[in-house]
């Protein structure tokens, strides 16, 4: 089993857009079971919340229901719990880094880190462009999956 966080700094548009595309996207690929998934933010601001109505709006357009997620805050813990920790933006590695002190095991890397163009994924609740956002995680979740089932532990 192979245990993924996505993180970003409200954990209510990127991460969770990450974490529910991700699922879909195992789901249609026969890989789901060899996957556990969640996601969480760095930030309090936005624990308890729902996912902001946008990236809502955006997933159900896909067909995918994302009904019950609240924000959380990732915790010390989870770096024990979680295989990789895949952050959205170069921002979110150093407010993460807050939280967990270290990356001895590297497991934290940023999603696009995995892509042929590893750059920052832009936060829609700035450019309010949840097509772009889609786009580059989706970009992003192809590339990751691909070096984790390579790098599948036996």
């Amino acid at each position: 089993m192979i245990r993924v966080l996505f993180v970003c700094h409200g954990n209510i548009c990127r991460s969770p857009m990450a974490e529910f595309l991700f699922r879909d996207m195992l789901t249609k690929k026969g890989f789901n079971q060899d996957f556990s998934i969640a996601s969480a933010a760095t930030s309090r601001e936005e624990i308890g919340n729902t996912i902001y109505p946008p990236a809502k709006k955006k997933l159900n357009a896909l067909g995918i229901d994302c009904a019950g997620k609240t924000a959380r805050q990732v915790t010390r813990q989870d770096y024990d719990v979680f295989d990789y920790l895949l952050v959205m933006e170069a921002y979110n590695t150093k407010n993460l880094m807050k939280i967990l002190g270290d990356d001895p095991h590297k497991k934290v890397f940023r999603l696009l880190d995995f892509s042929e163009h590893p750059r920052d994924i832009a936060d829609p609740w700035y450019s309010g462009n949840f097509d772009i956002t889609h786009k580059d995680i989706m970009e992003g979740l192809e590339a990751f999956l691909s070096f984790a089932l390579k790098n599948k532990k036996a």
